[in-house]
């Protein structure tokens, strides 16, 4: 049991503290006693605040300047008409949110046509990456969907009528069980692989 002097000492301490932290700014977050924990060490290329002190790069500047003749994508203006609207589609994919499948299906469209060497390379990034669950015919049935369960049928007619945008949002982003392969496949080749799907739809 402690003497009530040094009681009163402890109390009288601990007010003058809880007192001396409170002020009128509700600006100020107090005194950080972990600043690691808020403020990154290393230098973040994606941000920006005061007080930093990058001496590498021009301007204090976190990020690194764009290499001379750099072209963002909104301002390609090449003539190849094809390449263009492939990165017009890519950078709308890029827009909308993983779990927005509805969007997709409104706002993306195939760039490329569906003529027989589209679909054929289609048909064959199709066998890399989805027959093992798909099945070779589109039908859920592929050697992967014995073990996997739930693996849906192309021509059902719940997914006959699906859009391009729908299937390339699946194909890009996953749905249900089946994993993203945005990363995987590149954005032309997913856009064959759709073009291919059609095909196993109307089967």
């Amino acid at each position: 049991m402690l003497n009530p002097r040094y009681q009163f000492v402890l109390f009288a301490g601990l007010a003058l503290g809880l007192l001396s932290s409170c002020s009128d700014d509700h600006n100020d977050t107090g005194t950080e006693f972990a600043p690691n924990m808020y403020h990154s060490v290393a230098y973040e290329p994606m941000t920006q605040t005061d007080g930093d002190t990058n001496t590498i790069n021009p301007y204090g500047m976190n990020m690194r300047q764009p290499v001379a003749g750099t072209v963002a994508r909104s301002k390609y203006t090449g003539s190849d008409s094809l390449q263009k609207e492939l990165l017009h589609q890519d950078l709308i994919s890029r827009t909308i949110p993983n779990d927005s499948i509805t969007y997709s299906a409104a706002a993306l469209k195939n760039p490329l046509a569906a003529t027989p060497e589209n679909i054929e390379a289609g048909k064959l990034q199709y066998e890399r990456y989805c027959q093992h669950c798909h099945g070779e015919t589109g039908k859920g049935d592929g050697l992967v969907a014995k073990m996997y369960k739930g693996v849906p049928v192309y021509s059902s007619d719940a997914l006959k009528t699906l859009n391009d945008g729908h299937i390339y949002h699946v194909i890009t982003h996953g749905k249900g069980r089946m994993w993203p392969h945005g990363s995987q496949i590149t954005s032309a080749n997913r856009w064959k692989i759709v073009l291919y799907v059609h095909e196993l739809q109307n089967q």
